[in-house]
C-alpha cells in the first residue's frame, strides 16, 4: 500500500495561501490513491512558482529551462512508456516561453500529463501578465491594463487537436483530484488548467473570484466532452461563469502506439547492438 508520506520531501517556498499549496497536496494524494511506486513517477518542471514541484514531490524531477518542460518529459517517456510522467509549469511557461512545445506535443500526442497552475499572472518574476491575464488587468508592469488578448488554453487545445483538454480549480480538491485521475489515466497527451490565486501578485483573480464563478461541468448531463462543436463552444466561456471539469476527450492513438518495436519493451530494455552503433560512429569519422 502506496502512502501518502512516501511522496513528501520538505518545506516549499510558496507564499502562504498560495494555490500551488493545493495543487501539490491533490497530486500526492492522487498518485498514492492511484497506487502509484514514487520510483515509476517523473515530475517535470520549468522555471516558476509552479515549476517547482518537482523539488516539493518524492519522485524522480527534472528542472528545464524556462518553457522547455515538453520536450524532456516526452523523450523521458518515449525512452521509457512504463513510467508515469507529470509536467507541472505555469502558465507563462506553458503558454508564453514554452508556448511553441505546447503546440507540437498536442501534434505528437506522447502519453504524458501536463498539469498548468493557472494564476494568470507570473509569479516567481514579481508580477508580470501573464499570458492569460485578462484585457484590462493592472500590475506594475502594466500600469494602464493589459492590451493584449488573453490565450484561452481550452479553445487553443482543441482546435490544434489534442484528446484530452481539462480545467479545474486550485479550491475544489476532490474535484481536482478526479480530474487528475482521469488525466494520468489518458492514453496519450492530458491537458488540465488548473485555475489557482496568486495572494502576492494578482489582487484581481483571487480565491473568491474564482469560487464566485467556476461550476462543474462533470455535473451537467447533458453535455457530451466527445462534441468537440459543443465542447469548443463550452471552451469559449469565461467571465461570470467559468466551467470546470473534463471539456473535451477523444480516444486516439498516442505516440508510442505508432512505435511496432516499441510494443514488446520500453527503449531501455532493448537490446544494444554495438556493431551497429560502431558502423554509425565510422560514418561520422
Amino acid at each position: 500500500m502506496i502512502k501518502k508520506k512516501e511522496f513528501v520531501t520538505f518545506e516549499t517556498a510558496w507564499c502562504p495561501g498560495c494555490g500551488d499549496y493545493a495543487i501539490l497536496d491533490a497530486l500526492k494524494e492522487t498518485l498514492q490513491e492511484m497506487g502509484k511506486d514514487p520510483h515509476k513517477v517523473l515530475v517535470v518542471g520549468g522555471i516558476g512558482q509552479a515549476a517547482k514541484t518537482p523539488q516539493y514531490i518524492n519522485a524522480n524531477g527534472f528542472e528545464s529551462l524556462h518553457g522547455r518542460a515538453l520536450p524532456p518529459a516526452a523523450a523521458a517517456k518515449i525512452v521509457n512508456h512504463k513510467m508515469t510522467v507529470i509536467i507541472d509549469t505555469g502558465d507563462g511557461d506553458s503558454y508564453g516561453e514554452g508556448g511553441n512545445h505546447f503546440i507540437h506535443n498536442i501534434k505528437r500526442n506522447v502519453d504524458m500529463t501536463h498539469f498548468v497552475h493557472d494564476n494568470q499572472i507570473y509569479g516567481l518574476t514579481k508580477g508580470q501578465s501573464s499570458p492569460t491575464s485578462d484585457i484590462g488587468h493592472i500590475t506594475d508592469f502594466t500600469p494602464d491594463g493589459v492590451t493584449s488578448t488573453p490565450i484561452n488554453p481550452m479553445t487553443s487545445a482543441i482546435a490544434l487537436g489534442c484528446g484530452f483538454v481539462a480545467r479545474a480549480f486550485s479550491g475544489d480538491k476532490e474535484h481536482l483530484k478526479s480530474i487528475m485521475k482521469e488525466a494520468i489515466n489518458y492514453n496519450g497527451y492530458a491537458l488540465v488548467d488548473i485555475l489557482q490565486p496568486c495572494v502576492t501578485f494578482n489582487k484581481i483573480n483571487t480565491f473568491a473570484w474564482y469560487k464566485k464563478r467556476v461550476y462543474n461541468l462533470d455535473e451537467d448531463t447533458s453535455y457530451n466532452p466527445t462534441d468537440k462543436i459543443q465542447a469548443f463552444t463550452k471552451a469559449l466561456e469565461w467571465g461570470e461563469k467559468i466551467p470546470t471539469g473534463i471539456i473535451y476527450r477523444e480516444d486516439k492513438k498516442s505516440y508510442t502506439d505508432y512505435i511496432p518495436f516499441l510494443q514488446d519493451a520500453p527503449l531501455i530494455e532493448q537490446p544494444v547492438e554495438t556493431e551497429v552503433i560502431k558502423g554509425f560512429m565510422k560514418d561520422f569519422m
